[in-house]
C-alpha cells in the first residue's frame, strides 16, 4: 500500500512540475499590466547592466537647448526612477485587483494511518484518517464583500494615477535643471569671453605704456596701474575658466554623464519675445496643469475610496468554495470520487474597534489631503508670480543693460584718446575699462537670464 501511495505521489509532482515550467503569461486571464492605464506615464529608457559602462565615456558632441533636453531625458536616473517608481504602483493595483478573481489550487494527498485511527490531542476535531492517495482541485470565488475590495482596486488605481503625474513632475523638474545648467554654462563661456578679450585689450595697453615709460613719455606710476589692471584681467579670467568649468561639470552630471564631457553648446535662436502681461491667466493654467496638483488631487481621491473600503469592513463578506477530485488508492469506506461546493457568509463582530480606528485614520488623512491641496495651490499662485515678475524685469534688463554698453564703449574710446593725446590720466582710463568689462559681462549674462527666466515660468505654469 506504502508503495503505491509513493508511486502515485511521484507521477503527480512530475505532472505538476510540467504545469509550472510553463509560462504564467500564457494565461489569457491574467490582466497585462499595459492595460492599466500606462498611457499617462511618460516614456523612460529602463536601466539596465550596460548602462554604467556607456555613461563612463566620454563624448563629444554639439548640443542645443532641445538636445540637450533630449539626452537628459534619455540618460538621467532620476526619470528613470521616477518612471519605474511609477509602473511599480500599478503592479499593486493588480495586486489589489486579485482579490477578485477566482482562485484555484490543485492538492495531491497520500495519507498512510492504523486503521480505525483517530487524532485525539489538541482542539476540538473528531478527524478519522484512513490510507490513501488521492488528487484533486479547489476553487473559490468572492461573491460581494459589498464594496470593499473594489474600493480599495479604486483607491490603488488613483495612488498609480498620482505617481504617474509624480514621475511627470520629475521629468520637468529634470528638464528645468538642464535648461539652468545649459543656459548658465553659456553664460559662463560668454564671461569667458569677455574675460579673454579684456586681458588681450589690457595686456596690448601694458605694452604700449611700457614701451611709452622705456622712451621716457609716460611716468612709471601709468605702468604699475597697466600692469595692476593687467593682473586684475587675469584674475579674471581665472575666475571665469573655473566657472566655466564648473558649469560644464554640473550640465554633464544633469545630463547623465558621471565624468565631464566634451559638449559644444549651440546658442539658442529662437527670438526673445515679451513676457505675458497678465500673471493671472497663468495661474489658472498652473492649477489645471501642474503635476503636482493633479498627483495630489489623485492622492486625496484615493485617501477617499480608501475610506469608503474601510467603512465597507462592517459589512459581511460573501464567498464561494468548490473542491473536487479523486482517490485511486483509498480505504473502501471511502468514495472514488468526491466533489462538494458551498457558500460562506463571514459576518464581523468585534475586533477591538480595528475598523472604527482604519475608518477614522482614513476620514483625517482624506481632510488632509485636501488641506494639502489648498497649501499647495497658494505656493504654486505665489510662484508663478514670483517667476513672472523675474522674467518681466529681466526682460526689461536686456535694454538697459545693451545701454549701459553703448555708453560704456563709448565712455572707453574717449578715455583712450584723452589718454594718448595727454589729457587726462590713466586713472581715468582705468575707470573707463572697467565700467567697460563690467557692462560686457552683464550684457552677455542679461540675455541668458532672461531665457532662463522663460524657462522657470513654462515650467512654473505648464511644464517645460
Amino acid at each position: 500500500m506504502t508503495q503505491k501511495i509513493a508511486l502515485l505521489l511521484c507521477m503527480s509532482f512530475l505532472s505538476l512540475a510540467c504545469l509550472a515550467e510553463q509560462n504564467p503569461s500564457d494565461n489569457p486571464l491574467e490582466p497585462q499590466p499595459w492595460a492599466l492605464g500606462t498611457q499617462n506615464i511618460p516614456k523612460a529608457p529602463v536601466p539596465n547592466s550596460t548602462l554604467p559602462r556607456q555613461a563612463a565615456t566620454t563624448v563629444s558632441a554639439r548640443l542645443d537647448i532641445k538636445d540637450a533636453e533630449a539626452t537628459a531625458i534619455k540618460n538621467n536616473p532620476a526619470i528613470s526612477v521616477a518612471w519605474l517608481n511609477a509602473l511599480a504602483s500599478q503592479q499593486v493595483t493588480r495586486e489589489v485587483k486579485s482579490s477578485l478573481w477566482p482562485t484555484s489550487s490543485v492538492d495531491v494527498t497520500g495519507v498512510d494511518a492504523y486503521n480505525n485511527s483517530r487524532i485525539s490531542a489538541g482542539g476540538l476535531n473528531n478527524p478519522i484518517i484512513f490510507p490513501r492517495a488521492a488528487v484533486g482541485a479547489t476553487v473559490g470565488q468572492l461573491i460581494t464583500d459589498f464594496g470593499h475590495t473594489t474600493n480599495l482596486v479604486a483607491s490603488a488605481r488613483l495612488r498609480a494615477e498620482a505617481e504617474a503625474q509624480n514621475s511627470l513632475a520629475t521629468k520637468e523638474q529634470v528638464l528645468l535643471a538642464v535648461d539652468q545648467a545649459f543656459y548658465g554654462a553659456l553664460a559662463a563661456q560668454a564671461v569667458l569671453k569677455v574675460a579673454q578679450e579684456t586681458v588681450s585689450s589690457r595686456q596690448l595697453l601694458t605694452d604700449q605704456v611700457s614701451a611709452l615709460t622705456k622712451s621716457k613719455l609716460k611716468s612709471d606710476l601709468d605702468l604699475s596701474f597697466a600692469n595692476v589692471n593687467l593682473a586684475q584681467a587675469k584674475l579674471l579670467q581665472l575666475d571665469a575658466e573655473n566657472n566655466e568649468q564648473a558649469a560644464m561639470a554640473s550640465l554633464s552630471a544633469i545630463l547623465g554623464y558621471p565624468t565631464l564631457q566634451n559638449i559644444t553648446l549651440l546658442e539658442d535662436t529662437e527670438p526673445l519675445t515679451a513676457p505675458p502681461t497678465d500673471p493671472d491667466g497663468l495661474i489658472v493654467e498652473a492649477f489645471s496643469k501642474r503635476p503636482e496638483i493633479l498627483a495630489l488631487e489623485f492622492e486625496s481621491q484615493s485617501v477617499e475610496k480608501l475610506h469608503a473600503a474601510d467603512r465597507d469592513q462592517y459589512f459581511p463578506t460573501i464567498s464561494a468554495l468548490a473542491a473536487v477530485g479523486g482517490a485511486p488508492v483509498r480505504d473502501d469506506r471511502l468514495s472514488a470520487t468526491y466533489g462538494a461546493v458551498g457558500v460562506n457568509i463571514q459576518i464581523p463582530v468585534f475586533n477591538g474597534f480595528l475598523f472604527n480606528a482604519r475608518t477614522q485614520e482614513a476620514e483625517l488623512r482624506s481632510q488632509a489631503a485636501k488641506q494639502q491641496i489648498l497649501d499647495l495651490r497658494n505656493r504654486i499662485s505665489r510662484d508663478v508670480r514670483t517667476s513672472w515678475l523675474n522674467a518681466k524685469t529681466s526682460y526689461e534688463r536686456l535694454g538697459v543693460s545693451r545701454q549701459l554698453l553703448d555708453e560704456a564703449n563709448r565712455a572707453l574710446d574717449l578715455a583712450q584718446t584723452r589718454y594718448n593725446l595727454g589729457l587726462s590720466s590713466i586713472v581715468e582710463l582705468s575707470q573707463g575699462q572697467l565700467q567697460q568689462t563690467q557692462a560686457e559681462i552683464g550684457s552677455a549674462q542679461a540675455d541668458y537670464e532672461y531665457r532662463l527666466a522663460l524657462s522657470v515660468l513654462r515650467y512654473q505654469t505648464s511644464g517645460i
